[in-house]
């Protein structure tokens, strides 16, 4: 039996950290593990600028995404380690760092805060969810803008982290988070990242290839034809971030529009289509923490009966 393979203690430490989501959302910045994710990677960016070949800067990236992994590895195995003689703290840190790989409320506050009429309010509240520029951006693009990332983070900070704490527990999720977070810092096509995070990007792809297809499972359970339609239509147009968004529109049947990168058909949202994003949010992540709890049951009443 693998240290992370310890179905109790994973069903104990994801049900702390998912209260603790509920009722107070994210850590401080001071003590949030994620805000360190990108700790190593601060140096090999500085060595990156001094490299002229593409290929250099491609193996700093590489080089620098396996060693952020490989550190943070050997202290989730070293906390692991600390089962047999000191279980309380073991608990207590498996939490504490299992909370850090998923943004439940975090997301639905920050998209909720764009639930206003004011433009010049809902245009700043926008800005700090999206990395487009907003600034021309009309109300009903700025809400779609709020919705799009609504659908695509369910993905990204709940489905996905804890799918991989499903598979692999604390390892499987911290190594996701890395993973996504580098992609976030360094999977951009310009001239400073092309190269230093081409694998960070890929590997994002990667991993969320399943997530992301099983997220847009769950939301087109609300209005299943017309989330396929629509998954049908415009899931392919990102390798993986448009399959959440597509059924996320299909369901609330509106439109989606990037300008210059995509367009979903029908009427683009307004300030109620938001309000009912952000419900069927709700009821996305408990749909997804019931299959997910329901798993961990059904695997301790198999183990209980000796089937695995």
């Amino acid at each position: 039996m693998f240290l992370w393979d310890n179905t109790i203690d994973n069903v104990i430490s994801l049900t702390i950290a998912v209260t603790f989501d509920i009722i107070f959302g994210e850590y401080p910045t001071a003590i949030h593990p994620v805000v360190y994710f990108g700790f190593l990677s601060k140096f090999f960016d500085k060595h990156t600028q001094r490299c002229s070949s593409a290929s250099e800067r491609f193996v700093l990236g590489m080089v620098s995404e396996i060693f952020e992994i490989s550190f943070w590895l050997s202290i989730i195995f070293f906390v692991l380690g600390l089962r047999s003689n000191y279980y309380l703290i073991y608990i207590v840190l498996c939490s504490y760092l299992t909370k850090s790989t998923f943004a439940i409320k975090s997301l639905y506050t920050h998209v909720e805060r764009c639930n206003v009429e004011d433009e010049k309010i809902l245009r700043q509240n926008v800005s700090m969810i999206v990395s487009r520029d907003t600034r021309n951006l009309s109300k009903q693009h700025l809400y779609s803008a709020a919705l799009e990332s609504l659908a695509e983070n369910f993905n990204d900070s709940v489905v996905a982290p804890i799918f991989y704490f499903l598979l692999f527990g604390l390892p499987g999720a911290v190594v996701y988070r890395i993973i996504n977070t580098y992609d976030a810092l360094f999977g951009y096509r310009n001239q400073t990242y092309e190269w230093f995070g081409k694998l960070p990007a890929r590997l994002d792809d990667v991993a969320n290839y399943i997530p992301a297809r099983l997220s847009a499972l769950i939301i087109s359970l609300f209005n299943f034809r017309n989330a396929l339609k629509y998954i049908k239509l415009y899931g392919r147009l990102k390798i993986n971030g448009t399959y959440p968004m597509s059924a996320f529109a299909g369901v609330l049947s509106v439109g989606f529009e990037k300008i210059g990168m995509y367009r979903f058909e029908g009427k683009l949202p307004e300030k109620s289509d938001l309000k009912r994003g952000l419900k069927l949010y709700k009821n996305i992540c408990s749909l997804w923490l019931f299959i997910v709890f329901l798993s961990y049951a059904v695997r301790i009443l198999l183990n209980a009966g000796g089937v695995i």
